[in-house]
């Protein structure tokens, strides 16, 4: 079954937010070797949950995205154009 337009975002979110929590500990503890896989984890983890996302739906942010030909930034609805 394919997943809806919210449940892809939702898990972009949630990948999202395990890297920066990851990060914020590794700030304080930098020498914790199993934060640090579980950090490359989740880093690779966002990226192919935000790859799926932006292939279906189009980019979520203007940088570290790529756009095809038109420009398909303005294609999405905005936030407050959803439902």
């Amino acid at each position: 079954m394919e997943k809806s337009r919210e449940e892809l975002l939702k898990e972009v979110m949630e990948a999202d937010f395990t890297v920066v929590d990851l990060n914020l500990y590794l700030d304080t503890h930098p020498n914790d070797f199993r934060a640090v896989a579980m950090f490359n984890n989740a880093v690779q983890t966002a990226m192919v949950v935000r790859n799926t996302y932006e292939r279906k739906y189009g980019p979520l942010t203007v940088y570290n995205s790529f756009s095809g030909y038109p420009w398909k930034w303005i294609e999405s609805p905005w936030p407050w154009e959803r439902q």
